[in-house]
């Protein structure tokens, strides 16, 4: 492996006058070029400051992460009801045949891709999460309650696509903005809160559809599918209007901040990474953000690792239909859902807690897969309902638990400037959502009840991912050998990050 990896030789080289010159008018524009504590947090006492901070991050916390959780349950669920209300008779009512139902499942993915970079670009560049997020929240909700409207394949296609292309802004652009606020030991708790969202609509989702499967089947003449689609986008546009009113931008535009609190609070971000994060939007260069992220090595080998996790997480896009090879009626099998996320999110929490704790991810992500690995093979290997529902009690919590920690390895693997992080981050979620789009054919009804092919492919990928997490390790200590030795490592770390301490958690 080079000792500086071909990326950053670009960066370097052939566009180090143009870095430079960005760097110079970024730094005349910060408020606190000569990296000084402001005079609040510089006139702390130590046991003042760890106070002070507590304080901050707790506020911090009740202000996001339940509204950002309730938002990311709302968004979870109108992506994947199709899964509960194709149970509930939406393939026979639209006259869905042969490949019709997984295409209308992997056509939302395609609109997924198609937004995920720009948006997140476009969010990092206002700067205005409180207005962008919700509003992008409205319009998903308007195209999920218009789901049940619709009559033809051809109609559920075009919703769908449409469905994702809006539903992209959420996830990256909650990611990148939680990374705007947390330390780099602090994101990971904070990534598997925001993560919870999905894993308890997940949980939710099944209790829900059975109970409006059991109860509003053709009440006011319509089938009980579309009451789900109605029901659930309803409220995906109250909760928007609210959320308008409750989230935050960045904290040096934060009303609900008194200035102290927006010293400290840009300040130990600033301290954590070496550089301040999002100042205003001139400095906010969509091309140049974008090209620092591809140029560096470190995003494709992180890519390919969040790429291999999501595909084998893709199961969850037919869990329901997975979970009916059990031979369980339709509300027992939609109520057999619910155990495996629920449990997904102890175990997510738990890993990600003791991730933040001991700044440690490389384990944090690995271990999890290779218990994913066993639970694919026993799917796969046996008929017995048993050991297949313990399977299946054991690849979601596994999978997301590594997933979530994985998630805040890249914004803790690129930090800075905030244009760079952004437009990795959305391009990583981006490409990894792409294998929906190829998963969705894994799970044809010929297959069942083991879905041999899917298991193996599923189990394949979560191997490919740790070994992808382990290039990474590798990339990171060789890095911070180089930060030890008192090396420049142009392009890796940002600013003056590399004097003020600055290491990479491995």
């Amino acid at each position: 492996m080079s000792p500086r990896p071909s990326g950053d030789l670009e960066i370097a080289d052939a566009d180090k006058s143009f870095a430079e010159n960005v760097e110079t008018v970024a730094n005349a524009n910060k408020p606190n070029p000569r990296k000084e504590a402001p005079a609040y947090v510089a006139g702390l006492s130590p046991e003042d400051r760890e106070k002070a901070e507590r304080a901050l991050v707790r506020k911090i916390d009740l202000r996001l992460l339940p509204m950002l959780i309730i938002m990311y349950i709302l968004n979870y669920l109108d992506r994947n009801n199709i899964a509960a209300a194709r149970l509930a008779g939406l393939e026979s009512d639209l006259g869905l045949h042969g490949n019709q139902y997984a295409t209308c499942v992997s056509i939302l993915f395609v609109g997924y891709l198609l937004m995920q970079v720009p948006s997140n670009l476009l969010l990092n560049k206002i700067g205005k999460p409180a207005i962008y997020l919700p509003m992008a929240m409205i319009a998903w909700g308007i195209i999920s309650t218009l789901t049940a409207a619709v009559q033809s394949y051809a109609g559920l296609v075009v919703v769908r696509f449409f469905l994702g292309f809006v539903e992209a802004a959420y996830f990256p652009g909650c990611l990148y903005f939680l990374s705007a606020w947390y330390t780099r030991k602090e994101l990971g708790f904070r990534t598997a809160a925001l993560y919870s969202g999905s894993l308890l609509s997940g949980a939710f989702s099944g209790l829900i559809a059975a109970g409006i499967t059991s109860n509003m089947d053709n009440v006011k003449g319509l089938r009980a599918w579309r009451w789900l689609f109605i029901i659930e986008g309803a409220i995906t546009i109250v909760v928007a209007f609210i959320a308008i009113f409750i989230l935050p931008n960045f904290p040096r535009t934060t009303p609900w901040l008194t200035e102290e609190e927006k010293d400290l609070a840009a300040w130990r971000l600033e301290e954590d990474i070496g550089e301040d994060d999002w100042v205003n939007s001139e400095d906010q260069s969509f091309l140049y953000g974008a090209k620092l992220a591809f140029t560096d090595s470190k995003t494709w080998v992180l890519m390919l690792m969040i790429l291999c996790i999501v595909s084998s997480a893709s199961v969850t896009n037919f869990f329901p239909t997975v979970v009916q090879t059990l031979n369980f009626g339709t509300i027992e099998t939609l109520l057999l859902t619910a155990p495996p996320y629920c449990l997904a999110v102890i175990t997510a929490f738990i890993n990600a807690w003791h991730s933040d704790r001991t700044g440690e991810r490389y384990f944090h992500v690995t271990l999890p897969l290779y218990v994913s690995v066993a639970a694919f093979i026993i799917a796969a290997a046996t008929t017995d309902t048993a050991p297949r529902y313990v399977s299946m009690m054991l690849m979601v919590p596994s999978f997301y638990s590594g997933y979530v920690v994985a998630l805040g390895w890249i914004s803790n693997t690129l930090p800075r400037p905030a244009s760079k992080r952004a437009a990795a981050l959305a391009a990583i979620n981006c490409v990894s959502n792409a294998s929906s789009i190829y998963a969705s054919y894994m799970y044809p009804d010929s297959d069942k009840p083991r879905f041999i092919t899917a298991m193996s492919v599923n189990c394949a990928t979560a191997f490919v991912a740790i070994i992808s997490a382990t290039v990474l390790r590798f990339m990171l200590v060789r890095l911070n050998k180089k930060l030890d030795r008192g090396e420049q490592v142009e392009g890796a770390v940002p600013g003056t990050a590399s004097a003020r301490g600055f290491r990479f958690l491995i």
